[in-house]
């Protein structure tokens, strides 16, 4: 029987509010910037992948949330430079920190209607709950802000551990704060790649939270993997 289950946050918990590229577009324009947020939406993903990891090895904490925040400044210049608007803003800092200290508030957020059913029933179960996220430590206030912080006995994110998901290390980093071994331990989430490979790979049970019912290949599963353990809601989910 599962006694613990990791779960990751973004896109599984809760997810921003239309999307990123709205939220943008509607911070940028209180700057006097005018860009279509479909097409700010895609320049952000297209900077957002090209990025690396946010994860900072081997740099003492008090650093790290500087690093993140520089981090996401970056990811965000680059969306706006491909969305050819950079050059409008006059002040791009100080818009930039507004639109970061947004992200740490509950209003561009929202809860997925599964999440608080599912959490209340699985801790009703004894089951401890704990996030495990390539989020940065702006996920503390989203958390509390959101009123999900209360469910959950730990949280791991990847700028903290110095690797990010599919990484293993964030995952053991997660279990040790548990004292259990991985085999003992499902983990779910939104992402095939970090969330279901990479906790397979560390040894966790895993599922794979396809809210938007995307197709994966056989071929692309884990080699040790016959079938693809997924759901799209949370609600399917009985332990």
């Amino acid at each position: 029987m599962t006694k613990i289950i990791f779960l990751d946050a973004a896109g599984t918990l809760f997810d921003v509010r239309g999307s990123v590229g709205e939220v943008y577009a509607q911070q940028a324009n209180s700057f006097g910037v005018i860009v279509k947020s479909e097409e700010l939406n895609a320049a952000f993903y297209q900077s957002f992948a090209s990025a690396t990891p946010m994860a900072f090895p081997a740099i003492e904490a008090a650093k790290i949330p500087q690093l993140e925040f520089e981090w996401w400044q970056t990811v965000s210049a680059k969306a706006f430079q491909i969305a050819g608007v950079f050059h409008q803003f006059s002040d791009y800092p100080k818009f930039f920190a507004e639109l970061y200290a947004h992200f740490a508030t509950a209003e561009p957020w929202f809860v997925y209607p599964d999440v608080f059913r599912s959490l209340n029933r699985w801790q009703q179960q004894g089951i401890e709950l704990a996030v495990v996220s390539n989020f940065d430590s702006r996920l503390y206030p989203v958390l509390k802000a959101l009123n999900l912080a209360e469910y959950f006995t730990s949280v791991t994110i990847s700028t903290e551990v110095g690797a990010a998901k599919p990484q293993p290390e964030i995952f053991t980093a997660a279990l040790q704060k548990h004292n259990c071994t991985a085999e003992n331990v499902l983990h779910i989430g939104d992402s095939f790649k970090a969330d279901y490979c990479g906790a397979k790979a560390a040894g966790l049970k895993a599922i794979w939270l396809n809210r938007e019912q995307e197709k994966v290949a056989l071929g692309k599963l884990p080699l040790t993997e016959t079938k693809l353990e997924q759901c799209s809601s949370l609600d399917y989910l009985t332990f």
